[in-house]
Formats: C-alpha cells, structure tokens, sequence
C-alpha cells in the first residue's frame, strides 16, 4: 500500500511541475522543476524512496527506448547517418576513455573501472531535456533530428559501456578480446531479438484483427507490452535488452505503415504514449529530486577520502566533469566536421560552411537526462563477496550534478547562442507534400466512382448515390487545383487556405460550446455529449495541425 500511495505522489508531483513550469515568468526547463520539486519533497517529508536499480531500469527504461526508436523520423537518420554513428559510438568511446581516466586522476580513490562506468553513463545525451529547454527558442530541425539520432544510439552504447565496466568491478578482470565478443553478442542479438519479437507480434495481431476485429484498448495494450517483452527476453539469453528495446521500436516504425490499425486505434494510442512517456520521464527527474539530498549527504562522506575535507570539492568535481565532456564533445564535433567538409570537396560538393555558434551549440547541447539517472541507479549496491560497491554514493552524486548543471548549462548557453542566427536553409518537402495530396485525392476518386456505382446499381435511389459522389469528389478535384498551383497563385491558395483553417477551427469550437452548452442544460445524454465533443475535437486536431 505504502509503495503505491509513494508511485501516487511521484505523478501528482509530475503533474504539478507542468503547472509550475507554465507559471514561471521565466523560461525554466521542466526537468529543473521536477528536480527541484523532488527535493522539496524530500525536504518537507524526511522520507527517501528505496529503489531496487534493476526493477527501476526494467520500469523505465525499455519504453522510453521504444518511444524513441519508434517516433524517430527515419529521413533524418539516414540523411546524416555519418554525424550519428560518429556521435554515438566514436564520441561515446572517445568519451569513456577521456573523460574516465580524466575522473581518476581528479579522484584517485574512485577505481578506474567506477570512474569508466561513470563516464560511460553520463555520455548518452536526452533529445527530451533539449527540447523542454528549446521550447522557446527556434532549434534548426536537422541540428534535432541529429540530436535525436544520436541520442537513440548513444543510449545503448553508452549503457553497454557500463555494464562492461561494472562486470570489470565486480569481477577484478577485463579482457578486450572477450568483451569484443560479448559485445558483438549483445548488439547483433538484442537487435534480432528486439526486431523479431515486434515483427511476430504485429503480424499475429494483424491476422486476428483482419479475423475477428479490432478492439483498441487490446491493440494499445500490446505496443505498452512490447518493449518490455523484448527487452526481458533478450536479457534472458544474455543480450542487450536496451538494444532490443531500441530495435522493437524502430521496427514498429515500419509495421505500422501498413495501416492495419484502425483510426481511432492510433489517436488513442498516440495519446496513451503521449501520456507514458511525459510521466516516465516526470518521475525519473523528480526521483533525482528526491534522492538528492541523500545523495549529498553520502558523496560528502565519502569525499573526505579523496583527500579534501569540504564538501564544496563536490561542486568542483562537478563541474570538472562537466567542462571535460564539453570539451570533449566540441573537440569531437570539430573533427567531425572537417572530415564532413574534406569528403565533400573530394568527391565535388558544395557544402555550406555552419556558423561556429551553432558547432559550439552542437556541442552545448549534449544535455544528459533521464537515461543517465536510470542507468547510474543500475550500479550494483554491493560486490560479488558481499562488500559494499566502491564509492558509489560519490559515483551517483557526480551523474546527477552533471545532468543539473548540463541541464543548466544548455538553458543558458543555447536561447544565446541560436538567438538570431542565419542558420543554414533547410530542405522544404512542400513539393513531395502537394505530390501525395494530389495523389491521395485521385485514389479517393477513384474509390468514390467505382463504389457509387456499385452501391447504387439496380437501387431505386441510385440518383442519390450519383449526386453525393459527385459533390464529394468535387471536394477531391478542388484540393488536386489547389496543390497543383505554383509561383504566386500558390502564394495566393495558400492564404486563402490559412483564411479557411482559421474560420473552421472558430466554428468547430462554436459547435463544441453549443454541445457543452446542451448538456448542461440536461438536453442531451452523457454519452451523446462525449461522441460529439469526440468528433470535433478530431477536427479541430485536423485542422490546427494544418497549421
């Protein structure tokens, strides 16, 4: 009981962080909130969360990887693949090494093995804590989607990273041949496992669907159990359940797009995962919160064996830290960059050359979040004999420092450095957008000919049929004009599109209060009520996305 009144807390505060967040005159990211809000919590009640680290990675981490691999936009991935993999595996080693034995000599106490698990987890960097931080300020979409890419990738490594250093801990020994074939066995199966399961899965349902119906709630169900169903048998044969996890969703990405799914089957899911993933990532920061002033208390302990007596050495280890992997990820992001501007003379392109604010906002905004907290928690409590795991109060103290000042660092560096920056043109998809309109419209046509016919063929109403078609594919032939203009016209249907959109979205919310209106007058029924709203506010989702 007492454990789900804690889990009932957690989302209340998450809830209340939104709020706090909306209210503040100034632009404050939400994990900075949800933090602080976990630590007042702490403050105000005395109490401290207990958390079992394998049961906190398996709650969280497997559908917060899904999501990503998921929703993803896979143009982007491929695009500017090159950037991606150097980011997320090259820096992701290059970071490990540098910044691990960096922390050794900053703390000679904290063995090289604790100080490169360290490095390893704070090396993955959270799209999510980018964007509550860019929500008022113009990010470049290819800079985000760069971001993102990395940041799906650079979760499992960086978290593979660590479990090797953490079994190099617990086990006294490291060999890089045996680790590169345990490596090679944890990516290539937990990517098989994850990709399989999610294939099998969504073609079983398929077929029982095109069988017996669809029943949404059970569809929804199925996408929550998936990553967790990946991510477990992967684990039980030893691979890596965060890359299964990765892989499920990517591979969901495609077996959606066969458009089995009823409608209203993915407006309910979009809006469950909307949901899940808002929460998982509430709680995850406000727990940070939480455990923070424990935390504290257990790293000053343990500090004075680094040889300095204040607790304010914390603070600079802190910031060492995360000087190092800005350091390291600026120097990273340089060399990328030139060997991206010396293929591109090789092989005859013209490449625009990027305005060093943004390469040094590239490098800013590798900001750490909440996949670094649930995997730094993963840290065993003790040792293989039974002793406590070394400094690893200290260890936790220095991943969730790097996350707040990350964090904090990016909320003021980037609003400055993107702040009127000539950012390079971004490639406009405008033209293949009219393509599939037009082509869309023109199947809508021809369904609606061929289906008037059959429909209305030996019926005493078949002129009704005739009619309706005809109005409706005239609606058709209209969008086929209207994406077919260029130049000024275009101009011109594009503004008395914008006119259009503004007038329905002020009716269909007119209609809306009328149905409110009528049901608190008690002259329609609940449910009637609920089925209207439902439909307008469908269209009125339509339409703003229009926008």
């Amino acid at each position: 009981m007492e454990n789900i009144g804690i889990g009932l807390i957690l989302l209340l505060a998450v809830v209340v962080s939104g709020t706090l967040a909306r209210l503040s005159p100034v632009a404050v990211p939400l994990p900075l909130v949800q933090i602080a809000l976990g630590a007042a919590i702490a403050g105000a009640t005395g109490s401290k969360v207990e958390l079992e680290p394998h049961i906190f990675f398996l709650l969280f981490l497997p559908p917060l990887l899904f999501l990503d691999g998921w929703r993803i936009p896979k143009e982007g991935l491929f695009r500017d693949k090159g950037m991606i993999l150097e980011l997320s595996l090259g820096l992701v080693i290059f970071t490990v090494i540098g910044v691990g034995f960096f922390i050794h000599w900053m703390i000679p106490s904290m063995p090289l093995p604790v100080a490169f698990a360290l490095a390893a987890i704070v090396s993955p960097t959270d799209p999510i804590a980018v964007s509550a931080i860019t929500a008022r300020v113009p990010i470049p979409h290819r800079l985000m989607h760069i971001l993102e890419g990395e940041s799906l990738l650079d979760d499992a490594s960086g978290l593979v990273c660590m479990r090797f250093a953490v079994a190099a801990v617990l086990t006294g020994t490291f060999s890089p041949v045996s680790a590169l074939g345990t490596f090679l066995w944890l990516a290539l199966g937990g990517i098989a496992i994850g990709a399989g399961l999610t294939w099998i899965v969504m073609k079983t349902k398929d077929q029982l669907s095109r069988r017996l119906g669809e029943e949404p709630g059970s569809q929804i169900l199925i996408t929550l159990l998936i990553p967790f169903g990946a991510y477990l048998l992967a684990e039980e044969v030893h691979c890596s359940g965060i890359l299964a996890a990765v892989a499920a969703g990517i591979t969901m990405s495609y077996a959606e797009q066969s458009g089995q799914a009823l409608a209203v089957t993915r407006v309910r899911r979009n809006a469950v995962w909307d949901t899940v993933q808002f929460a998982l990532n509430g709680v995850i920061f406000v727990l940070l919160g939480e455990q923070l002033p424990s935390i504290v208390a257990g790293a000053a302990q343990v500090v004075t064996d680094t040889g300095h007596l204040e607790p304010i050495w914390l603070a600079v280890y802190v910031v060492a830290i995360n000087l190092a992997l800005a350091l390291l990820r600026l120097l990273w992001v340089w060399i990328s960059l030139r060997f991206t501007l010396y293929r591109a003379e090789r092989q005859g392109r013209t490449v625009a050359r990027p305005n060093w604010r943004l390469v040094v906002a590239m490098s800013v905004a590798g900001v750490r979040g909440a996949i670094t907290l649930a995997g730094i928690l993963t840290l065993p409590l003790v040792l293989d004999d039974g002793t406590p795991f070394p400094v690893r109060d200290l260890a936790i103290f220095l991943a969730a420092g790097v996350i707040i000042a990350s964090l904090a660092a990016a909320s003021i560096g980037l609003p400055f450095l993107l702040r009127d920056l000539e950012l390079p043109p971004e490639p406009s998809h405008q033209r293949e957008e009219d393509a599939a309109r037009i082509a869309a419209a023109e199947a809508a046509i021809r369904m609606i000919e061929r289906l008037q016919h059959e429909l209305g063929e030996g019926r005493g109403d078949a002129d009704l049929y005739a009619d309706v078609g005809s109005r409706l594919m005239e609606l058709y032939r209209q969008r086929i004009d209207t994406r077919s203009k260029t130049g000024d016209e275009a101009e011109q249907v594009k503004h008395l599109e914008e006119i259009e959109r503004r007038l329905r979205l002020a009716g269909v919310r007119a209609e809306r209060d009328e149905i409110y209106r009528l049901g608190r007058a008690r002259k329609l029924s609940d449910d009637l009520v609920r089925k209207l709203v439902r439909e307008a506010d469908l269209m009125e989702a339509r339409y703003a996305a229009a926008g």
